[in-house]
């Protein structure tokens, strides 16, 4: 008796779980458009509710034609359990259908740091010859970002040597960012034999690179590009930015990819135009303002509606990309596989190139690809954003929708 009650436990223990992880699976709030669904997936016993009749329409459940097109806003739908308990609430913005046209021009960028990020730290030489570690025990580590001293903004590295020489020993409030948490340290600099005060802190204020310009948003003047983040080559973080600049690219030469070994396009933005400002670093790309449009070359582009995910097809699709720094060419992929419920990060289809083309100038898929856009059936759908280091015929690509609504988040 005792051990079918304790099977009984164990089992309603499990169940709980698997009900816990799944409503914690639902996100807070979330993005869609006119005439999309918000989809949780089919969970027994738990349904979504709004509290709206102008948004019945964004739940997975109700039937949506023409005449029930949800209103732009924001809306709550709440997560029930049985259709009693409520259980979360999120928040839903709907945005109208974008239109966008994919661009598919290799281009630089410049991002500077909110603040300095530490890359690292070391042991400094004292002016009486020992050996001191400024930072110990304060808890600073690689990848956070000193934003303020003694409750003094630092805008830059040269800004940061100022205010530590200028200390002349004394002990310093140190305020830095850790995973968007502001913490805080007292440190005490070091005077060396050159006269001069130092943490032991590595720090760098800004990162430069080239990608692709993924599309570009003729109403809001606005772009996005390389479906990915700007990460710390030191730390692996993403970098917090306060601003950036988006810079047409001098291509140089194209590294081929081999298995193992992935290849490259090298290319130079010393002396370049300015096309925009960059505001925003994240997950699924670099997102900006368009400030010179002669500086794109939309020769042959044309405005495309932006897909839903299940409008996505497997099989033939093509990228844009312009590799000789002209206007941009179509190139034949294949979708192998499409992760339909992705909304976490930018590997959203495994994608394979074809273009024999394509495969004799790079070998396949190369670093500055990134953000070459996805076309199907005369949509935008998606972008590059990864290879695979074993076959660089072959990566990942985020969905467009995702890219298009992290821009207007």
């Amino acid at each position: 008796m005792k051990k079918s009650v304790r099977i009984l436990l164990i089992a309603f223990l499990f169940c709980v779980y698997v009900y816990v992880l799944k409503i914690n699976s639902i996100p807070n709030k979330t993005i869609i458009f006119q005439g999309e669904k918000f989809d949780i997936g089919n969970f027994f016993g738990i349904s979504l509710d709004v509290e709206n009749d102008n948004y019945t329409s964004v739940l997975a459940s109700t039937s949506l034609d023409d005449s029930m097109q949800p209103e732009v806003g924001n809306v709550t739908a709440k997560v029930k359990l049985f259709d009693f308990f409520t259980v979360k609430n999120v928040d839903v913005s709907v945005i109208k259908k974008s239109t966008v046209i994919p661009v598919g021009q290799i281009t630089g960028l410049k991002l500077y740091t909110h603040g300095v990020l530490v890359v690292g730290l070391s042991e400094i030489t004292s002016e009486n010859n020992e050996k001191v570690k400024p930072y110990e025990n304060t808890g600073i580590q690689e990848g956070d970002t000193i934003i303020k001293i003694d409750d003094k903004e630092i805008i830059d590295t040269e800004n940061l040597i100022d205010v530590i020489n200028n200390s002349n020993g004394k002990t310093l409030n140190i305020k830095y960012i850790r995973n968007s948490e502001e913490l805080s340290a007292d440190i005490t600099p070091i005077k060396t034999s050159k006269n001069d005060y130092k943490l032991g802190l590595w720090v760098r204020d800004s990162a430069a690179g080239i990608g692709t310009l993924t599309y570009y948003d003729p109403e809001t003047k606005t772009f996005a590009a390389l479906g990915h983040g700007i990460t710390d080559v030191d730390t692996g973080n993403l970098i917090n930015i306060s601003n950036g600049e988006y810079l047409t690219t001098k291509i140089l030469s194209i590294v081929k990819g081999l298995k193992g070994n992935p290849g490259k396009i090298q290319g130079s933005i010393d002396n370049q135009k300015n096309i925009g400002k960059i505001y925003k670093n994240s997950d699924l790309g670099i997102f900006g303002k368009i400030e010179n449009l002669d500086t794109i070359n939309l020769t042959g582009l044309k405005e495309m509606e932006v897909a839903q995910r299940n409008e996505i097809q497997f099989g033939k699709a093509s990228i844009l990309c312009s590799l000789d720094g002209a206007s941009a060419k179509e190139y034949e992929i294949e979708i192998e596989k499409i992760f339909i419920q992705n909304n976490d990060n930018n590997k959203s289809m495994l994608i394979k190139i074809t273009d024999s083309d394509l495969l004799e100038k790079t070998g396949g898929i190369v670093q500055g690809m990134s953000g070459s856009p996805i076309l199907q059936n005369g949509k935008f759908i998606g972008a590059i954003t990864n290879v695979l280091v074993n076959d660089p015929t072959t990566g990942y690509a985020v969905f467009a929708d995702l890219m298009v609504k992290e821009a207007s988040n």
